[in-house]
């Protein structure tokens, strides 16, 4: 069955009932903190046999996301966690949750405020189109909306394979830096790969840099350490937002700052902060996560004040020798793809948003809104001089 008839004829949506099944594929929801443990232990069995990579789909990132709803006491939480088996085997998860954007319902990425990547966790030898087909039509039975709203897809990940004809393209494509470890014996087979000008660069500024004090990178590993520096970057990143008149998904949710936090001491969410130290002070701090062999860089700040040095580029290139001594399988950038990430980037994934519209309204809406007017807006708010654009994200409550 299409996602077309998995999304149409919203009459008998709720009679259809939350399972959906066909050539042996048998779909469910989960929607409860209790199923979602009885489903755990699968789910880890899942990601060992999955493709891609899952940061976003993992069992702990999910279980974080249920934990800091009900600590925060969110009643509007709604989760609907789609899940395929084969027999009583499951070959497929895709976390979602319903939420409420002005005048329509949604189904959107579960935690959609801070995941950088909308994918589903398939295993590596069951077709995605089938098992998204699935998936979809027993989310949508289960919790109706007007449509699925899938941003930052990457394109060849098991999510794109599986794509429905009836999507559409939504905003302008982007690109993610990724940084490819496996492909190199070791950090200086794969340094020696970057521009022999970039390296030059490089080594001139740590040097500049070095004539008043050393430079290190360092790893901080105590939770307390952890936390003050999740503070920071967050802090400067929301400032230098604000200065350029900017502002994302993640900082216009109230709780970023404090579901970040609660990350921290986890036993199954594994932090990495680096902070680069000049005479002992920080001059650029990033802290991310290790999922499956390999680091998913999330937030970053520097100093902006020695910009000449390139702070970000140099803390960057040390993290990037952290992961390679640890024997990770690369680094992933993230969207956008920024001139200093680019510079050590082995490729760049183009990154896609996607929408499907369930209901009348849902196509009305995303055509109207998504596809023509949202974007035309964003790319007259990027055209105003920068002073003029933050005074317009204050007015807006997006500013400090």
């Amino acid at each position: 069955m299409s996602i077309a008839g998995a999304i149409s004829g919203s009459r008998d949506r709720r009679a259809r009932g939350a399972q959906a099944a066909s050539r042996g594929l048998r779909a469910s929801v989960v929607q409860t903190g209790a199923a979602l443990e009885v489903l755990a232990h699968r789910w880890l069995e899942l990601e060992t046999r999955s493709s891609g990579l899952g940061l976003f789909q993992s069992l702990g990132w999910v279980k974080a996301v249920f934990a800091f709803e009900a600590a925060r006491g969110n009643r509007d939480f709604d989760p609907v966690i789609a899940v395929a088996e084969d027999d009583r085997r499951l070959v497929a998860v895709l976390p979602l949750e319903r939420i409420r954007t002005g005048r329509r319902s949604l189904l959107v990425p579960l935690g959609h405020a801070f995941a950088q990547v909308s994918d589903v966790l398939i295993d590596a030898d069951t077709d995605a189109g089938e098992a998204v087909s699935r998936l979809l039509h027993a989310a949508l039975a289960a919790s109706p909306a007007d449509g699925v709203s899938l941003l930052k897809v990457r394109d060849g990940s098991a999510l794109a394979r599986g794509m429905p004809r009836t999507c559409i393209q939504t905003g302008e494509a982007q690109g993610a830096p990724y940084v490819a470890l496996d492909a190199y014996v070791d950090f200086a087979s794969y340094f020696s790969s970057i521009r022999a000008k970039t390296r030059k660069n490089m080594r001139n500024a740590r040097n500049r840099l070095e004539r008043s004090g050393p430079a290190t990178l360092r790893r901080l590993d105590r939770p307390e350490d952890q936390r003050a520096l999740i503070a920071r970057t967050l802090e400067g990143r929301a400032d230098r937002l604000s200065e350029q008149g900017l502002t994302s998904r993640a900082f216009r949710e109230g709780g970023f700052a404090d579901f970040c936090t609660s990350l921290v001491g986890r036993d199954d969410i594994d932090i990495r902060a680096f902070v680069l130290l000049h005479n002992d002070q920080p001059l650029a701090e990033q802290w991310g996560f290790v999922h499956g062999d390999r680091y998913y860089a999330y937030v970053a700040s520097r100093d902006f004040s020695h910009s000449e040095e390139s702070p970000g580029r140099l803390q960057l290139s040390d993290i990037i020798r952290a992961c390679a001594e640890e024997g990770l399988k690369g680094c992933d950038l993230g969207v956008p793809a920024m001139p200093y990430k680019l510079t050590f980037a082995t490729q760049t994934v183009v990154v896609r948003d996607y929408a499907l519209p369930a209901t009348p309204r849902g196509w009305v809406m995303f055509r109207v809104w998504d596809v023509l007017l949202r974007p035309a807006i964003k790319r007259l708010v990027l055209a105003l001089p920068t002073r003029l654009r933050s005074r317009l994200m204050r007015l807006a409550g997006h500013g400090h």
